[in-house]
């Protein structure tokens, strides 16, 4: 980690931070908000950019030579970030919800300030995500679980756009997690996403940390060969991305994500039988080590 960009990385340090003091804050701090301790959303979130930061810290120390604006753009990033935790927990310690709340002037400016730290978080990952799939910074089959990884991951941070344009049914809220039923229902533990209707947090969750799952899968079967290893992040790689399409579209059809129709049900069986059967045909590819791509790549 001694190469990893520094800046993303204290940045993840300080998201950690805000971590503990919001599992701290579930343990002092009884109240709820929409059906869910009042600190669980800072916590989430809190991970969540812990993960996302270690990741692009990693990422952005491939390059032997990292240009100035990168480091310029990661900066934007963490400025976007730490504007929106501080607009997120502001907001948890008054006791009001920060996303979709319009029921004020005040909170109305709140919520339009989040939704341009989000804007500017994806196009800054956007400019990033391109520099760094231009290049072959890594032998190919984690090149191409890096590449897969960045794209699914803006794909679901754009999914978070859906829930502006839902439905709340409540007055002075502009937006929903939920479609199909009211925020604040019935929710699976810890993730609090519905269980009586759909949620797009999930396919928004489960597309963001492609970042993170699919380059560790590559690291994971980095011995397997370079032909077998680029088969199986292939076939992983795409499940992946339909994986986040089908739950996007069971979410806005209002299905819960573990109580999906038949429709639903079957899309997902042939999504899985498609990518077992990309898995196990790398058992035939013969074994070849993977080599660094270029001379540009250093070691992670």
């Amino acid at each position: 980690m001694r190469t990893w960009y520094r800046p993303l990385v204290v940045f993840s340090g300080l998201m950690a931070v805000t971590a503990l003091v919001s599992a701290v804050g579930l343990l002092v701090d009884d109240r709820v908000l929409l059906g869910a301790p009042i600190w669980l959303k800072p916590l989430k979130f809190s991970i969540s950019f812990v993960a996302f930061g270690l990741s692009w810290a990693w990422l952005l120390s491939l390059p032997r030579r990292r240009p100035r604006f990168l480091g310029g753009t990661a900066w934007v990033i963490i400025a976007a970030s730490v504007l929106e935790m501080v607009i997120i927990i502001g907001q948890v310690v008054r006791g009001k919800q920060s996303h979709f709340n319009t029921t004020t002037a005040f909170d109305a400016m709140l919520f339009s300030v989040m939704g341009a730290t989000v804007a500017v978080l994806l196009l800054a990952t956007l400019v990033l995500s391109v520099y760094i799939a231009a290049r072959r910074l890594a032998p190919a089959a984690e090149l191409l679980a890096i590449r897969f990884g960045m794209a699914i991951s803006l794909l679901g941070m754009a999914v978070g756009i859906l829930m502006t344009t839902a439905s709340s049914g409540v007055e002075g809220i502009t937006g929903a997690h939920s479609v199909g039923v009211v925020d604040g229902g019935p929710g699976l533990p810890l993730t609090g996403w519905s269980t009586t209707g759909g949620d797009l947090r999930a396919p928004h969750f489960i597309g963001m940390h492609a970042l993170q799952l699919l380059p560790l899968l590559a690291l994971a079967i980095r011995r397997r060969g370079e032909r077998a290893s680029i088969r199986i992040v292939w076939a992983t790689s795409l499940g992946y991305l339909g994986l986040v399409v089908l739950t996007t579209w069971q979410a806005l059809r209002g299905q819960p994500l573990f109580e999906p129709d038949w429709v639903t049900g079957t899309a997902f069986g042939v999504l899985a039988f498609g990518v077992a059967l990309g898995v196990l045909s790398a058992r035939n590819q013969p074994e070849v080590s993977a080599q660094p791509a270029e001379a540009e790549r250093i070691p992670s």
